[in-house]
């Protein structure tokens, strides 16, 4: 008994001892990653993982380039509650012999990279390696666009959603029954529910048609809540009386229930923590699909900025918890959909789009960037003879047929405003432009020891986020 008692003890010193060490010589980073409607997230957590494990494709990665990077490895999360990130099952999608793209995640994870760091500078001669643990939190972009719920009342919410649910075809449906409803009248459940099963259908169809500001995010994603009254609402007209017991006055008690258990955990638990974060947008998929589709993703993103605490972090804010995310990125995926010459016009765009909320965050102290990148390269650029004129062009293999295509989707234009300008005043169609996408498989790659998979600007995109931690 004293054998088993002092061994208890002993490894309690060395636990002890092990955690005082991260404490004081170890540094960690949580880095948030999320991605709106079809922007890719998974693939390019995968991509970023495996190339920071065989960084031979990183060059633009300061430390890797001076040669201060010793090892980088995967370790056990640190939270033992929430599922680990598949990188592995992933990455064995995206290299396989037929490679395909991962399914999608629909619920929050974490991985953490341990970074194995020489300092530089004049340290460099006294001071011996360090330690950086980077945790990826990967969690679903509906979640991020729930948090503005938390700062709107059900009226509020209601009416803006009814409005902008006027413009859309698949809305109709949902729209019809919600109008028809007296909120009023006396709570009836049966009546609740078909509603929330209507708005339910429509946020699905919404989804599935690239649309980014589809909220509450659990609806779509109900997990063990599917069913529950805190996902049995939707918004209503508001009535002339609002009565006790009244089906307008349920619907209210239970969105705010929705804020108060679903939401604010989430923003207390996770979000709250993070130190960086990554913002991924398929601005091209929101060119193709017109200028609505441009205005409502230059409004969400606005919305998401509200939702960070930007700023920079002290030592006191990290004793008192209160942590701020230092910097953001924003970055337009699938760039290998476009000749180099045309990633200038994308990522001025992207900056655009971003512009009135991104002056906000920097006054704060956040550094925010906008960049145009593709997380996994499946194309090979041509230029290509359209009408006697040579013009730029990507070539892949179609997801749908698996036959080689050629892609010209047509020229984004130098100046943003030739888009924003008529996406604000609400066209109905680009009115000199027409632009085309094409859907592409994975290639199937042969990776050289050392290398991980092809990429455009990831090294750049982790420059930003954590070269300055190593």
């Amino acid at each position: 008994m004293f054998s088993g008692l002092t061994d208890g003890i002993s490894r309690g010193i060395e636990s002890a001892g092990a955690g005082l060490s991260e404490t004081l010589f170890d540094s960690t980073f949580r880095l948030g990653v999320t991605g709106l409607s079809r922007a890719g997230k998974t693939v390019f957590i995968t991509a970023l993982v495996a190339n920071l494990l065989n960084r031979g494709r990183m060059p633009q990665l300061q430390a890797q380039a001076q040669g201060r990077i010793q090892t980088v490895y995967l370790q056990p999360q640190p939270d033992l509650t929430l599922p680990r990130f598949d990188f592995e099952t992933h990455l064995a999608a995206l290299t396989g012999d037929s490679p395909r793209w991962p399914a999608s995640t629909r619920a929050i994870s974490e991985l953490r990279l341990s970074f194995r760091v020489r300092p530089a500078g004049f340290l460099s001669s006294w001071r011996g390696p360090r330690t950086l643990h980077l945790d990826i939190v990967d969690y679903p972009g509906e979640w991020l666009l729930d948090l503005a719920l938390l700062d709107d009342s059900y009226e509020g919410w209601s009416e803006a959603t009814l409005a902008r649910l006027e413009k859309r075809t698949e809305a109709a449906g949902f729209l019809a029954l919600a109008r028809a409803e007296d909120g009023a009248l006396r709570l009836d459940e049966s009546k609740a529910r078909q509603l929330a099963e209507s708005f339910t259908a429509y946020l699905t169809a919404a989804r599935d048609l690239g649309r980014v500001d589809v909220t509450p995010g659990r609806f779509l994603l109900p997990g063990d809540l599917a069913g529950s009254p805190v996902l049995t609402f939707a918004p209503l007209p508001k009535p002339a009386l609002t009565p006790r017991n009244s089906l307008w006055r349920e619907m209210e008690r239970r969105y705010e229930a929705y804020k108060s258990r679903v939401v604010r955990p989430f923003f207390q638990d996770h979000f709250a923590k993070l130190d960086r974060q990554v913002v991924l947008m398929d601005v091209l998929g929101a060119i193709h699909q017109g200028p609505r589709a441009v205005e409502d993703l230059r409004r969400t993103m606005a919305g998401v900025l509200e939702a960070f605490r930007p700023g920079r972090n002290s030592w006191l804010t990290g004793l008192f918890g209160g942590r701020r995310v230092e910097r953001i990125l924003f970055a337009a995926t699938k760039a290998d959909h476009l000749h180099h010459e045309q990633h200038p016009a994308l990522t001025a765009i992207t900056s655009s789009l971003l512009a009135e909320a991104k002056s906000r965050a920097d006054f704060s102290g956040a550094r925010t960037e906008a960049m145009s990148l593709a997380s996994l390269r499946a194309t090979v650029e041509e230029v290509v003879a359209r009408d006697g004129v040579e013009v730029p062009a990507v070539r892949g293999t179609l997801l749908a047929t698996g036959k080689p295509a050629l892609m010209y989707p047509g020229a984004l234009p130098s100046d943003p405003a030739r888009l924003l300008s008529p996406a604000r005043e609400g066209a109905e169609a680009w009115l000199d432009a027409d632009y085309h996408l094409m859907t592409f498989a994975p290639a199937r790659l042969t990776l050289r020891p050392g290398e991980g998979p092809p990429h455009i600007r990831l090294d750049r995109a982790v420059e930003f986020l954590i070269g300055d931690e190593l």
